[in-house]
């Protein structure tokens, strides 16, 4: 069925001026001029052919048609309000889910999930920690925090971060005896490495040392690399984004001012149709919030790896 309806501007006009009895009171409500409300409300009686207003010197008043009409239309602005609501809330809240690696899941994100679960209990978040990038497509993943160049055609992408890479040690390994001053003196510590085991020979290189790297635990999860380095295991290389957290709680400590740039990041990404929807925003300007709320904690205390080598 074909509706006829009047523009949704003069029923807007006509109810707020209805409402009220006056062109100036309503021209206020819609921040409009009272000559605009008049010119709205005579177009749609124009249109409708019923005359909804009597007009005498300086007072307004329905006629018996226009109090009919804005019994009509205020219910039908008032449904269309709720609905609006309804719609702004569910979308605003419900299920948010995210895929993330399980380096970033373990290192940055889980610390922090209290904070946004205390500000947003609106919305129900759901982590899937994947070693894979998911298809966003399928509908099955709002949202994912990606590692690598940014370059997803199709996807909205922001940048969470930049990152250099840099040895961090326990606090207790950088003490008395042992004391760490060269880069040189992290060769008579255990050098904690990833499966690429170059990593080291590279940051070495770059920091001016020549010497053979000695061999030390091989693990294939930063996270674990990381962990193992706060647990007084040895000096591992971590990237910016998954040691911000154990340096800023004291954790680990950089025994040494030399890092490596990294041409790869990590990247808030999701599909570009749904990047406004409320609760993506949402954990998106949260997302990026506390990233750089970690490097100007970091800074303030020297250890952002910003030092190239």
């Amino acid at each position: 069925m074909l509706r006829r309806l009047p523009p949704l501007n003069a029923i807007r006009a006509f109810e707020a001026a209805a409402r009220s009895e006056s062109f100036t009171r309503a021209a206020e409500e819609l921040c409009v001029t009272p000559g605009a409300v008049s010119h709205q409300v005579k177009a749609l009686e124009q249109s409708l052919g019923v005359r909804l207003f009597l007009r005498e010197r300086q007072r307004l008043s329905l006629t018996e048609a226009g109090r009919e009409y804005l019994a009509v239309t205020r219910d039908a602005l008032d449904r269309i309000a709720l609905g609006t609501a309804r719609l702004v809330q569910r979308q605003t809240s419900g299920i948010l889910t995210v895929s993330t690696s399980p380096d970033f899941a373990a290192k940055w994100l889980v610390n922090r999930l209290g904070r946004f679960a205390e500000t947003h209990p609106e919305i129900d978040l759901r982590v899937s920690a994947s070693a894979h990038h998911v298809d966003l497509s399928r509908g099955e993943v709002d949202l994912a925090v990606r590692h690598g160049d940014g370059n997803w055609p199709g996807l909205h992408v922001v940048r969470l971060c930049s990152e250099r890479l840099f040895p961090v040690c326990s606090p207790k390994l950088f003490s008395g005896r042992k004391r760490i001053t060269t880069p040189s003196d992290l060769l008579r510590l255990p050098l904690l490495r990833l499966e690429d085991e170059r990593t080291w020979a590279r940051w070495f290189s770059a920091a001016g040392v020549r010497e053979p790297v000695p061999r030390g635990p091989v693990l294939n999860q930063a996270s674990m690399l990381i962990d193992a380095a706060v647990d007084g295991q040895g000096v591992a290389l971590a990237r910016t984004a998954l040691v911000a957290w154990d340096l800023i709680q004291g954790r680990l400590v950089r025994p040494v001012d030399v890092s490596l740039p990294m041409a790869n990041t990590y990247w808030v990404v999701c599909p570009s149709a749904v990047a406004d929807v409320p609760r993506i925003a949402t954990f998106r300007d949260w997302l990026l919030a506390e990233a750089k709320e970690d490097m100007g904690r970091l800074r303030q205390r020297g250890m952002a790896g910003e030092r190239r080598a």
